[in-house]
């Protein structure tokens, strides 16, 4: 039998170990689905391709493989486009396989065909944000593009790829392709790790700060913090690298940061940035009234990327290395130098860490209803198990559980940092759990994130991912609302309401139920917890619909929109 490019596409993608492709059918990808159809590989139907995109992004995140995402031509792809810059934004390893019109038809604007700048243009929509797109003209050139991809996207800073290929390039004779080995990535060199253990070794107020970057090696992280006493600040995106309990954890810098966190970034004499990009919200805006001033400092930064580093901060030393080998690097570079001990900074971390805690947790035990959004967080806490995977969309839910929320050492926290978007929680979950099937994956979202990714509960379902989705319901984009209503006195346009003017929402537990899945209404304070308990227990797809009263995320940081509703302007 002849091999079509299709048939020698997927036996590739099983030589690179996919596990799944997630997307949708078109007709000009049918030949790959049927290709699939005799392959080990899953593909994961998820009925709109935002919800494939942000669920291959949940399984990489989750499994450390890149997310394999297959679509179809014009809406196929332009509907994956805020999926696919999500995960591009965070760093997520993701390889687009998108069909295209037929290639003796370009020119001609055959069906679907985004045209009106150039003929066949799609892959242009996604050229912002992927590393690469590349355009398969050649039945015998589909090998190569595809092997080329999946090491651009693992590669160096991880991100999203695109190999766009015309339908009828799938049905013709193509030779399997064989794999190509891959280079080590680069290492601190000694003598840079011995420079910066030197420097840290002699610094009076250091700080390790962890990017979003470092996913692993937390044992050398830790072993290099020890040694020397060295307090860790994080961004968002590496809540969990290390536990929140440890010692030496300050916590989250930036609008959300608690205030010793940002009081320890503006004072430190020496940082070590590690794997981050020093975001706007994890910088105050990059005002250094708030979080980090660096006139009279050292900044030390280590990225994979190199535009990285000095982007938003002068560095000192900048190395562009592989932060996992780096970490490894200076844990044993630190050795040759004394161990240090800091007292009375464990003190003061400890106070105030534990008064974080502890004062959500009092503020969750309010037998309030609707509940609070402190006791949706107590709760879930309480009841789920510490290894569970917490995945959250945008809003309270992810703002609030990255700053008040104690994750367990063995807890997983997953969310949106780059592209914050809406939507991202539910359909992502999915694919963490098809990453992770033995565990326990929860999806906690508002109530507009969950209502912008339906389809993902019909996924679940299909894939038989028992996914927990809590809807922290508030019937409201509500910290939006609150933004509004502090700055303009109103709020207009963020909250649902029906015809009369009373606050509306869809009925989430009985669309879990016509979906296939279990549905929980909470209606008292207690009915939470229980509605968890049941569903961990039923191991099967279930949404819980808690109604949430509107509560603001308290700010210790600053953001620069504020100034800008304000009337004030930075230069």
């Amino acid at each position: 039998m002849t091999t079509t490019a299709a048939q020698a596409l997927v036996a590739q993608l099983e030589d690179l170990g996919v596990e799944y492709v997630y997307g949708t059918c078109g007709h000009t990808n049918i030949a790959v689905l049927d290709a699939l159809a005799d392959s080990r590989i899953r593909f994961v139907i998820a009925r709109h391709e935002q919800a494939a995109a942000h669920a291959a992004d949940g399984y990489a995140r989750t499994s450390g493989k890149p997310g394999v995402l297959l679509v179809h031509v014009g809406p196929g792809l332009t509907n994956a486009t805020t999926g696919v810059m999500t995960a591009a934004l965070d760093s997520v390893p993701m390889v687009v396989i998108s069909g295209d019109i037929p290639s003796y038809y370009q020119g001609r604007h055959p069906h679907q065909e985004i045209n009106l700048h150039a003929d066949a243009d799609q892959a242009s929509v996604f050229r912002p944000f992927v590393k690469r797109a590349w355009n398969v003209h050649r039945a015998q050139d589909l090998g190569r593009a595809v092997e080329r991809a999946f090491w651009t996207a693992t590669s160096g800073r991880p991100g999203a790829v695109l190999v766009n290929v015309p339908m009828d390039v799938f049905s013709k004779p193509a030779a399997a392709y064989p794999p190509i080995s891959r280079a080590a990535p680069p290492d601190l060199p000694r003598a840079t790790a011995e420079l910066i253990a030197a420097r840290l070794a002699g610094a009076e107020r250091p700080l390790i700060y962890v990017g979003g970057g470092l996913r692993e090696d937390t044992d050398s992280l830790l072993s290099l913090a020890e040694h020397l006493d060295l307090p860790i600040a994080h961004s968002l995106m590496a809540k969990g690298t290390v536990p929140d309990g440890h010692p030496l954890v300050l916590g989250m810098t930036g609008f959300w940061g608690l205030e010793l966190t940002n009081a320890y970034a503006r004072e430190a004499d020496v940082v070590l940035a590690l794997a981050t990009r020093f975001a706007e919200t994890d910088a105050s805006s990059w005002d250094p009234r708030f979080t980090w001033d660096f006139t009279g400092s050292t900044l030390i930064q280590i990225d994979i990327d190199p535009a990285e580093i000095g982007r938003n901060y002068p560095v000192e030393i900048g190395a562009v290395a592989d932060v996992g080998l780096a970490v490894k690097a200076l844990a044993g570079a630190v050795k040759s130098h004394p161990a240090r001990d800091r007292p009375e900074l464990r003190r003061r971390i400890h106070e105030a860490r534990s008064g974080l805690f502890a004062a959500s947790r009092e503020r969750g035990t309010s037998e309030a209803f609707p509940l609070r959004p402190e006791r949706i967080l107590a709760d879930l806490r309480d009841s789920i198990p510490g290894n569970a995977i917490l995945v959250t969309d945008v809003g309270w839910n992810k703002n609030g559980v990255a700053q008040c929320y104690e994750l367990p050492p063995e807890g997983r926290f997953i969310t949106p940092s780059g592209a914050s978007t809406m939507g991202f929680g539910p359909a992502a979950a999915v694919g963490v759990q098809l990453a992770r099937p033995d565990a326990v994956v929860v999806a906690l979202v508002g109530d507009g994130g969950m209502s912008a990714q339906l389809p993902a509960v019909p996924m679940a379902v299909e894939q038989g991912a028992p996914v927990i989705f809590v809807v922290m319901n508030n019937r409201s984009h509500g910290t939006i609302s609150d933004l509004q209503s502090a700055h303009f006195g109103r709020s207009h346009g963020c909250d649902f309401t029906d015809p009369a003017g009373l606050p509306y929402s869809p009925d989430f537990a009985a669309l879990a139920a016509a979906c296939g899945a279990d549905g929980h209404t909470v209606t008292t304070a207690a009915g939470l917890g229980s509605a968890l308990r049941a569903a961990i227990a039923n191991r099967r797809p279930a949404v819980i619909d808690v109604p949430m009263v509107n509560e603001p995320v308290p700010t210790p940081g600053h953001w620069n929109i504020k100034d800008i509703y304000r009337g004030i302007f930075a230069d």
